[in-house]
C-alpha cells in the first residue's frame, strides 16, 4: 500500500503619501484688552456659558470677522484597494501548527509559520511506493493565500488526481499531470471556499523526474553541485503572463510595490482564486527528464525561501550537510535554509523539502 503523508506546514490599505506644506508666516495679532465690568459693551450675553456634549454654540454672524466665513473644503474620498478575499470561510477545522518537521531516508521537510498574523497557510505532501513500486513517489509543496483551505485540499487530492490521469495515459505524462492539476482546481472550486494556493510537485515515475508548478513555489535541482531551476515563477510581471492576462480582458497593475492581477493577486497561476479564475489559471508548466547519478537532490520550497535565498546558495547549504559526509543531514539542511531566510527579514511562511534523488535511481 502507498504510504501517504499530508501535513501542514503562510503579496494593506491604499494610502496617500503625505504632502509637505509650506510654512505660512503672518504678523502676530495684537489682542484687545479684556472688557471691564464697567464697560458699556459688557453684558451678561457676552459671558460664554459651558456647552453640553454635542451642543453647538450660538454665534452672531454679523460680529464674526469675514475671514471665518470661508467654506470647509470638500472631503477627499481615498480609494481602498480590495484584496479580493471577502469570501473566505472559517479555517477552524485546519491544523494550526506553527512548525512542522519530518525526516526520512528519501526526503526531509521543515515548515515554519512566518511573522505575519493569522495561521500557517503552507502544506506539503509525500506519497511513497506509487503503484507498488518503491522507486516511484510523489512530492509537493503548497503555498496557500487567502486562507489555508486550498493548500490543504491540494495536498490531500492532487496526487490522487494526477495518478488517476497517469493510469489512463502513462505515455503522455505531461498531459496527465496537467489534467490532474486542472481536475484538482475544478473540484476545489465546487467546494465554494475562497482563497487559492501555489503548487510545486515532483513525480518520480519509471526512472523519470516530472516536475510541475503553478505559481511561485520553485523546484531547484543540484546536478553535480550546480543549481538548476526546473520551474519558472508565475508572476504577473512576466511578459508572457501579462500578455496572456491582457488577451483575456484582464489587467496587471502595480499595487503596494508589487505587480498584481487586477491589483490584487501577486501570482498569475494557482489552484483556486475563483474571483480571478478567468485570468489566474491552474495549468502547470512541466519538465521531464531521466534521473541519473549526477542528479543529487531536489529542493522544493515556497517563495518564503526563494525571496531571500538564491538557487545556488540553497544548493550549497544542502550539499555541505548531505554530500560527502558519513551521515547526510537533509533535515538540518531544510531547517538551516528556513533560518537563513528568517534572518534576512522574511515575514512569510516558509516550507522547504529536500528529496534525495539517488534513492530513486533504477
Amino acid at each position: 500500500m502507498p504510504c501517504a503523508v499530508t501535513t501542514m506546514s503562510s503579496s494593506p490599505i491604499f494610502t496617500q503619501s503625505p504632502r509637505k506644506l509650506s510654512p505660512i508666516f503672518c504678523k502676530p495679532a495684537t489682542s484687545p484688552p479684556p472688557p471691564s465690568l464697567s464697560s458699556p459693551t459688557f453684558t451678561l450675553k457676552n459671558i460664554r456659558k459651558p456647552l453640553n456634549i454635542g451642543e453647538e454654540a450660538e454665534v452672531d454672524s454679523s460680529k464674526v470677522p469675514a475671514v471665518l466665513k470661508r467654506k470647509r473644503p470638500a472631503r477627499i474620498n481615498i480609494p481602498v484597494a480590495s484584496l479580493g478575499f471577502d469570501d473566505i470561510k472559517s479555517i477552524s477545522d485546519v491544523d494550526r501548527s506553527s512548525e512542522v518537521e519530518f525526516e526520512g531516508e528519501s526526503y526531509s521537510v521543515y515548515c515554519k509559520k512566518g511573522k505575519r498574523g493569522g495561521f500557517m497557510e503552507d502544506r506539503y505532501a509525500a506519497v511513497l511506493g506509487l503503484q507498488g513500486d518503491s522507486k516511484q513517489a510523489f512530492f509537493g509543496v503548497f503555498d496557500g493565500h487567502g486562507g489555508a483551505e486550498a493548500a490543504d485540499f491540494a495536498a490531500k487530492n492532487l496526487e490522487k488526481n494526477v495518478m488517476n490521469e497517469v493510469s489512463k495515459r502513462s505515455e503522455e505524462i505531461e498531459e496527465a499531470v496537467k489534467e490532474g492539476y486542472i481536475s484538482t482546481d475544478s473540484k476545489f472550486l465546487k467546494e465554494d471556499i475562497g482563497g487559492g494556493t501555489c503548487c510545486v510537485t515532483a513525480l518520480i515515475h519509471k526512472g523519470d523526474l516530472v516536475v510541475s508548478n503553478a505559481g511561485d513555489c520553485r523546484a531547484v535541482l543540484s546536478r553535480g553541485g550546480i543549481a538548476e531551476a526546473l520551474t519558472v515563477d508565475h508572476r504577473p510581471s512576466l511578459d508572457e503572463e501579462r500578455e496572456r492576462i491582457e488577451s483575456l480582458g484582464g489587467y496587471v497593475d502595480c499595487c503596494r510595490g508589487v505587480w498584481r492581477v487586477h491589483g490584487s493577486l501577486a501570482v498569475s497561476r494557482a489552484i483556486g482564486d475563483r474571483h480571478l479564475k478567468q485570468w489566474v489559471i491552474a495549468e502547470p508548466e512541466t519538465k521531464v527528464f531521466e534521473i541519473n547519478p549526477e542528479c543529487e537532490f531536489l529542493i522544493l520550497a515556497s517563495d518564503g525561501l526563494w525571496d531571500n535565498v538564491s538557487n545556488q546558495e540553497a544548493v550549497d547549504v544542502v550539499r555541505s550537510l548531505c554530500i560527502g559526509v558519513d551521515k547526510p543531514a537533509a533535515f538540518s539542511a531544510c531547517k538551516k535554509l528556513v533560518d537563513l531566510s528568517l534572518t534576512r527579514g522574511s515575514l512569510d511562511d516558509i516550507s522547504v523539502m529536500v528529496i534525495q534523488l539517488t534513492q530513486f535511481i533504477q
